[in-house]
């Protein structure tokens, strides 16, 4: 062998010797990369088994970032990193709920499901978006609570855009529409609560909400309108203010005989209201104007006994009996 070749042989084992050596130490570097990532997952374990959440996240994230760095060698760790992650998120999301703190407990449910969907859990995934309306059923009702009409309505509108069939959430956005004087959206919303489940609550409030405006039409002397509202009150309740508005419409357009009929509705429901003597005797002389002495004197002899309408009465009847 020649000395040239000799050299040439002695300078190719250097570079053997180097790569190896630098194989070596990339391997170890590797192996303490993948430890180090290793520890950082099991300080976010420690943390979540001691109840703090927020740090168990961060330490995972920080694992799951190292862990991908080191490509095949990280891959479980990956694995582990990405079922954690949105389980996390989503636990934290859950107690901000519990404590009512519903802004932050949305966002932070929201975030689970989407990186819940990114890393493929899908049934953490599915449960976050389950909670989306939850919350703002929550929300929406605390708000409604405090009189805080804005927030309950934007939150109850987003549960009965995702769920129509949602009773008490329409319900309670009925509610909050009408306080803020959105009468005909309301009715919208009570009638939606009434065709799932809430017919007998929700009915009451569309015929209060009806008779409501009749009452300010009759007020406005506005008669036709006000009878309109006072059939509309009662398709929805048998409402004993409602046969009164009723009632009044009709005699000032006199048309005494749904005057009538009305205003001896309004008596059998409420037999021992304030006004019944003044209606009583409205109605005797109701009947007296039709023709029909007997109920005339029928109706006079219910109030002989009152105070304002006694005397008056009796000299009615005695008209009548001769």
């Amino acid at each position: 062998m020649t000395l040239k070749l000799i050299k040439h042989n002695i300078y190719m084992n250097k570079i053997i010797l180097t790569i190896a050596a630098a194989l070596l130490a990339a391997g170890i570097a590797s192996a303490q990369d993948l430890n180090s990532a290793l520890e950082t997952y099991n300080a976010g374990a420690a943390a979540l088994n001691d109840g703090n959440k927020e740090l168990a996240l961060t330490n995972f994230k920080k694992a799951l970032e190292a862990g991908q760095a080191l490509g095949a060698d990280g891959e479980e760790l990956v694995n582990n990193c990405k079922n954690a992650i949105p389980s996390v998120i989503l636990s934290i999301g859950k107690e901000l709920y519990n404590n009512k703190d519903f802004d932050k407990a949305l966002a932070k449910i929201n975030e689970a499901a989407k990186v819940a969907s990114e890393y493929g859990v899908a049934d953490v995934a599915s449960e976050a978006k389950e909670l989306v309306p939850t919350i703002n059923l929550a929300k929406g009702t605390s708000a409604l609570m405090e009189k805080n009409f804005p927030v309950a309505i934007s939150a109850l509108q987003s549960v009965v855009a995702a769920d129509s069939t949602n009773a008490n959430a329409a319900l309670y956005l009925g509610q909050a529409l009408n306080a803020t004087g959105k009468a005909e959206e309301a009715v919208k919303a009570f009638k939606l609560a009434a065709a799932n489940g809430k017919e007998e609550v929700a009915n009451k409030q569309i015929s209060t909400i009806y008779l409501k405006q009749a009452a300010a039409a009759l007020k406005t002397k506005a008669f036709d309108k006000a009878s309109e509202l006072a059939k509309e009150s009662l398709k929805y309740d048998d409402n004993a203010q409602a046969y009164l508005v009723a009632g009044q419409a009709a005699a000032s357009l006199k048309d005494n005989n749904s005057a009538l009929d009305y205003y001896t509705k309004y008596l059998e429901a409420a037999p021992t209201a304030k006004n019944a003597s003044a209606i009583t005797y409205t109605v005797a002389a109701l009947y007296q104007t039709a023709g029909n002495k007997a109920k005339a004197i029928e109706y006079y002899k219910k109030v002989l006994n009152d105070a304002k309408f006694g005397a008056t009465a009796k000299q009615m009847i005695d008209a009548l009996s001769k």
